[in-house]
């Protein structure tokens, strides 16, 4: 082989290094970097996961919200879930319960936990959740079903621009992961 083949080589052989290292440096990155754009643009409205303490609000009875709930099973969660009220029309300040309902599909034990989300996520920081059962994870015995409320309030400082709020769960089977 040929000096100049040889210095060819060792030239590719570092490219490609400095790519793969730039590689794992963008993966590693990733999260964080979604994390910022999410906050930028408003996308995966982050939801608190610990109820708020009910407080007071004057209500705007001049203005209705619509508040949509979805559901949703992880692809291997054998359960039943669905929301007992598809949408609702809401005064931002008022307090409102919606049951859900979910039931376990299988003849064990199972852990379950569901993940909210709401959109568009710029108004998740005025949608608040005094009870949910999102904060914990849920143990269902074998074939139980069992409605779970959801007590929220839309802060009426929510901005003008927002008509409708979309709540959405889904709902993970953790039996295999969970502490015993």
């Amino acid at each position: 082989m040929s000096e100049s083949t040889k210095k060819k080589n060792a030239k590719l052989v570092r490219i490609l290094v400095f790519v793969v290292l730039g590689m794992f440096g963008f993966g590693y990155a990733l999260v964080p970097l979604y994390d910022v754009l999410c906050e930028v643009t408003g996308l995966n409205g982050k939801v608190e996961s610990s109820a708020v303490k009910e407080v007071s609000y004057e209500v705007d009875k001049n203005r209705e919200v619509t508040v949509e709930f979805m559901t949703a099973l992880n692809e291997d969660t054998p359960m039943e879930f669905r929301s007992e009220a598809k949408k609702l029309k809401v005064h931002p300040g008022e307090y409102y319960t919606v049951n859900f309902y979910a039931e376990n599909k299988t003849d064990k034990v199972m852990v379950a936990r569901a993940i909210p989300s709401i959109s568009p996520g710029a108004a998740a920081e005025f949608f608040k959740k005094t009870e949910c059962f999102c904060f914990s994870e849920q143990t269902f015995k074998a074939r139980e079903g069992r409605i779970m409320p959801v007590r929220f309030v839309v802060n009426p400082e929510l901005p003008e621009q927002y008509k409708t709020i979309t709540l959405a769960y889904t709902f993970f089977d953790n039996t295999e992961t969970s502490v015993k």
